[in-house]
């Protein structure tokens, strides 16, 4: 399956990709998946656990630079809710009084153009 979607594509490592979520909770929320199958965190090899979460941290820190969000909300699911069975860390921005409560995501859409310019400043973000 690699490939065979379109993406916008926030950073490559050797061991990651990000990119935006195409049915965003905000504008900017970013998927982290390892280049390797794993399908839950219990499957990530220890190898791959620094790689992972150092992508997590540094997109986490784009949201507020690059974004100028409040914060960031960092979650992953195991099995349950997880629509595609890989592994993918999700980095969503946040401002106060957004209105996310819980886990009720409501998701949103990019119009023409949007996402391309959402992938551009995280990835100026991450890049920092």
């Amino acid at each position: 399956m690699e490939g065979e979607e379109p993406a916008y594509v926030v950073e490559e490592t050797a061991d990651t990709v990000s990119f935006l979520d195409t049915r965003p909770v905000f504008k900017g929320h970013v998927l982290i998946v390892p280049r390797r199958h794993v399908e839950t965190l219990a499957d990530l090899p220890p190898e791959l656990v620094v790689p992972v979460f150092t992508a997590a941290q540094r997109h986490a820190a784009a949201m507020t630079t690059a974004l100028g969000a409040d914060g960031s909300f960092v979650a992953m699911n195991n099995t349950v809710s997880q629509s595609v069975p890989h592994l993918h860390v999700h980095v969503v921005p946040r401002r106060r009084k957004d209105g996310l409560r819980g886990f009720f995501w409501p998701r949103q859409r990019y119009v023409e153009g949007e996402a391309a310019e959402y992938a551009a400043i995280v990835r100026a973000g991450v890049a920092q």
